[in-house]
């Protein structure tokens, strides 16, 4: 599908109607904008209009009649907003660029409490936040939030908020009730899909209330099949290709790695051969399930003072993808919360625990597997006599290659055998990657912040001068339990790591020129552990001739501090050690080491050499020595970004327009990165080279450091809402994204991993007869590059529709929902190694029992 074909349903949907003329509404685009109040932006209540910087939303009442499954999920017709799907239960948020399914630099927050898994750095979708039935709406920062929020959100932050009981009281039930997996797109027939929500919300006087939220969603997951090969050229040498070549590596096959391969010498040729894997079908367990509840305890001693007292709890299996695919079960995050606020302060604390239970690498499960049966040796061993036999007997390369393959798996592991399966349940419960897949991490964040608006507590002197003032503090703690395997203490494994961080603010605005100009200032200070203090300034501009018009520019910096796997990590997994890159953790690997691209490349020109010189491997390793380089990068250092931003908001045509746009251009450094190295088991310079041609006679590590690369990017996006009578409403935006350029570039800065274009169009329709209501939704995106440890390519365009139908039986309070996702069920992927998406099909009931 085209951009243009996609440019023009939008064109449609906004002036297709655009004949039909109501007096009575037009003004109520105007009406809406100008009532619409945002707090996320500046940290307080201000209008839409006069907000300095990039601002979203999507409202409850809005997104309900969208046709995604949840409030969540329709943020995808967002202006902005790129959602990628490493599964159905795990969507990841992302804006302007750098996305990963691992999106540190987007920070989400439910009122205003980050909802990460701490030893993620990042949300599990909203299997921790609000269930739909009671959002409010969410409110979006597309673009850098450090200045007033810290927490890593360099690239955009999302805040849900819920309903307060105290003015949205009583009894909701939804039950929605669906099918995927339909058209036998994958290896399932069709499945069934269920998500159940209750909201409970009662005052007992002016002054106290209750509230209560529980979900559960189950289904069945999409599926990972990606069999291209992602080592096609290991062979080429030796003319062996597709399913010849014996180092073949399927994108969701595991256990068939780079670290998994060996180069055999066989009748005078050296082939890469690597161990068979198996296949994300054959080892994961596609079923998806998340429960979540959450009461909370509300007191308003006075008018504007208010006491919230919140517990929230969420159990969730799904899959988890990063550099590996992770199978998430049991998993388990506990957050305790305490609020008070008043007109002129705000204090609050909250703790979140997190709990892996019985997760487990896919990847370490599937070499572990292999090995359950054979040792690597063994096996190499046995492949090697397998295949001179074959060749002995007459046998074709390609042929022999396959013999050997077959021969030396006899006695593997057969998926759903009851071999197979016993152990797999050993496997998974083995905390060590080099023997087994469990991931058994406990952790806890222990967050405290403060705000206070000067210009409330001095009301009169901040009022002469038209100034307002506004000042906060925030401490966060990560606290991790050292597993032995995923974690250690390196200086006391008996107790447990912390990493610390301090942050404060100041955020002055005035207004000129009878209010039409309002500056803005706002300079951040963050120290965190192991890190020197770091300032952030944000300046910012919003002039408004009329109340119906506004532009905006703003200028800002942002920080990044290393997350807790980034800095902490101490992994084994198939003979390659993940290092966090703090100097604690990878004190004198960075001095010592040389780079996995210099010593893979080295290897491949001499097995080339060999193969078609007819060199020995002696002669080509001094031939190629030079090749191999020292590994140049150093310790942790946090990433920084510049950004600058301009905008406009305004009504048109009669009031019935919404038009907001925005462009900005971002320079970014030290983007926190990987690099492969290894340490040979020499220090004689002679010797080195020899040992860094052979796996065995080498430390590999994986390490987290700082690219050296200047990065830069910008883009901008257009946003239109129009009514356009009281039936119809079109919404449509076109969000464009590009990589500029990059200097001093080094192959280690993070992947781009976003479409140029991002186009949506959805057009409403309420009381199409009597409480009939529908609507219909379009997205496209184009192709573009994806780069991760897992698999780097190209992720194909696709455009995908969603669509639903509605009807409130008034009388009853009942609400009916019949809809779908990706209703033509073409198939499309989000990113490289995740599932392919099809259609999803449902019906829900909402009833409220007491008008909410």
């Amino acid at each position: 599908m085209k951009i243009h074909y996609c440019i023009i349903f939008l064109f449609i949907s906004l002036t297709g109607f655009s004949q039909t003329e109501n007096p009575k509404n037009q003004d109520s685009i105007k009406k809406e904008v100008l009532n619409e109040i945002v707090i996320t932006a500046s940290r307080r209540s201000e209008n839409l209009m006069r907000s300095p910087i990039s601002i979203e939303q999507l409202k409850s009442a809005e997104a309900k009649i969208m046709g995604a499954l949840s409030i969540y999920e329709a943020l995808e017709n967002v202006k902005d907003v790129q959602i990628i799907t490493p599964s159905l239960s795990f969507k990841v948020i992302n804006t302007r660029g750098f996305a990963n399914t691992t999106n540190v630099r987007f920070a989400q927050l439910v009122d205003g409490i980050d909802n990460q898994a701490p030893h993620l750095g990042t949300p599990i979708a909203n299997a921790l936040g609000a269930n739909d039935l009671d959002i409010d709406k969410i409110e979006i920062i597309p673009g850098t939030a450090a200045a007033l929020y810290g927490m890593n959100a360099i690239n955009g932050l999302a805040n849900i908020q819920t309903k307060n009981p105290f003015e949205y009281q009583g009894i909701s039930i939804q039950q929605l009730t669906g099918i995927n997996h339909v058209g036998n797109i994958d290896r399932f027939s069709p499945k069934a899909y269920s998500q159940f929500n209750l909201r409970y919300a009662q005052t007992f006087s002016d002054k106290i209330a209750v509230k209560l939220n529980v979900s559960t969603t189950g289904g069945t997951d999409w599926v990972a099949d990606d069999r291209t090969d992602l080592a096609p050229n290991a062979n080429a040498s030796t003319n062996l290709f597709g399913t010849n070549n014996p180092a073949y590596d399927e994108v969701n096959g595991y256990g068939n790695e780079s670290a998994n391969r060996k180069t055999l010498n066989l009748n005078g040729k050296n082939y890469v051969v690597a161990r068979t894997g198996y296949r994300e079908t054959d080892i994961s367990d596609y079923e998806i399930k998340n429960y979540k509840a959450d009461v909370g305890f509300y007191f308003r001693p006075k008018t504007g003072h208010e006491l919230s007292v919140t517990y929230k709890t969420a159990l969730i299996n799904t899959i988890y993808q990063r550099s590996n695919r992770f199978r998430l079960d049991n998993y388990t995050l506990n957050q305790f919360a305490v609020d008070y606020h008043t007109p002129v302060f705000q204090v609050k604390g909250y703790a979140t625990t997190e709990n892996t239970g019985d997760s487990y690498n896919m990847r370490s499960l599937a070499e572990n597997m292999d090995r359950a049966f054979k040792s690597d040796n063994n096996w190499f061993a046995d492949y090697t006599s397998a295949y001179k036999n074959a060749i002995t007997n007459g046998s074709s390369v390609p042929d022999a290659h396959k013999i050997a393959r077959t021969t030396s798996d006899t006695g593997r592991f057969e998926p759903g055998t009851e071999a197979y399966e016993t152990k797999k349940k050993e496997l998974v419960n083995i905390n060590n990657w080099d023997i087994g897949a469990a991931l058994r991490v406990k952790s806890t964040l222990v967050h405290a912040e403060g705000l206070i608006n000067w210009d409330k507590a001095f009301s009169s002197s901040f009022e002469k001068i038209g100034t307002k003032l506004l000042s906060g503090f925030d401490y966060r703690n990560y606290i991790i339990v050292p597993d032995g395997n995923y974690f250690i203490n390196p200086e006391n494994d008996s107790e447990n790591l912390t990493y610390q961080k301090t942050g404060a603010f100041t955020q002055v605005t005035k207004d000129l020129f009878n209010q039409k100009l309002r500056l803005g200032a706002t300079l951040r200070m963050d120290k965190s552990d192991y890190f020197d203090t770091k300032f952030t300034p944000q300046f910012t501009a919003v002039y408004s001739p009329k109340e119906s018009l506004s532009f905006r520019a703003s200028y800002q910096n942002g920080y990044r501090f290393p997350s807790i796997f980034e800095g902490f990590s101490n992994v084994n997994s198939g003979g390659v050690k993940r290092v966090g890159g703090l100097r604690i953790m990878s004190d004198g690997i960075f001095e010592n080491s040389y780079t996995k691209a210099s010593i893979d490349k080295f290897q491949a020109q001499v097995n080339s050499d060999v193969n078609t010189l007819g060199l020995t491997q002696a002669q080509a390793i001094e031939k190629n020595k030079n090749t191999i380089q020292k590994n140049p990068y150093t310790y942790l250092e946090p990433e920084f970004v510049k950004s600058f931003e301009v905008g406009f908001r305004g009504m048109a045509l009669n009031q019935n327009l919404f038009i907001d746009a925005d462009f900005y251009y971002n320079s970014y450094k030290n983007f926190i990165a990987q690099v492969e190295a290894s340490i040979p088991n020499t220090t004689d310079p002679a010797l080195i080279p020899t040992s860094l041609y052979s796996r065995t006679t080498q430390n590999r590590y994986r390490l987290w450091t700082n690219s050296k690369s200047k990065i830069y990017n910008y883009g901008g996006s257009l946003g239109l809402k129009y009514r356009l009578n009281q039936m119809f409403t079109a919404l449509g935006n076109v969000t464009y994204t590009k990589l500029d350029r990059t200097d001093d570039k080094d192959g280690l800065e993070d992947g781009f991993n976003t479409p140029e274009f991002n186009v949506n169009g959805t057009l409403i329709a309420e009381n199409i007869w009597k409480k009939l209501g529908a609507s219909a939704s379009a997205r496209y995106q184009n192709n573009y590059d994806y780069i991760s440890f897992l698999v780097s390519g190209n992720v194909p365009a696709y455009w995908t529709m969603d669509a639903q139908v509605n009807y409130n039986f008034k009388k009853s309070g009942i609400t009916t929902k019949l809809g779908g996702t990706n209703i033509l069920n073409k198939a499309y992927s989000s990113i490289l190694g995740g599932p392919s998406i099809g259609g999803l099909y449902y019906l829900s009931l909402t009833w409220e029992i007491k008008k909410i």
